[in-house]
């Protein structure tokens, strides 16, 4: 699920490198999980993210995992926004709020 939230970012130009270089990283505050059907080892699993909401110093994503179109689970992710120097909360950079907000409930990944 990270790989697919970093993804949705990078698809927007703002991979964790260029976050990084303009000071901020995003780091998970909270996970809302609802398993609905296993997985299996070799299972073929698409993995999207979506940005459901955005706050001044925080994203929700909503996060789907499936197998051949079958749900198998549902997640509410919310990420902060942190200073990359000293991982201390911060609000996000306006072209970036400004680009996180026009993909709002939109798919991101």
């Amino acid at each position: 699920m990270e790989r697919a939230r970093s993804d949705a970012l990078r698809g927007i130009g703002q991979g964790q490198q260029a976050l990084q270089q303009a000071g901020l990283v995003f780091a998970v505050h909270s996970m809302r999980l609802d398993f609905l059907r296993p997985a299996r080892l070799d299972d073929l699993l698409e993995v999207t993210a979506e940005v459901a909401r955005v706050g001044r110093a925080s994203v929700v994503f909503v996060q789907r995992i499936l197998r051949g179109g079958e749900l198998l689970l549902t997640a509410e992710v919310k990420v902060a926004a942190l200073r990359a120097a000293d991982f201390r909360p911060c609000p996000i950079e306006e072209s970036l709020y400004r680009q996180l907000k026009s993909l709002q409930d939109g798919p991101s990944h």
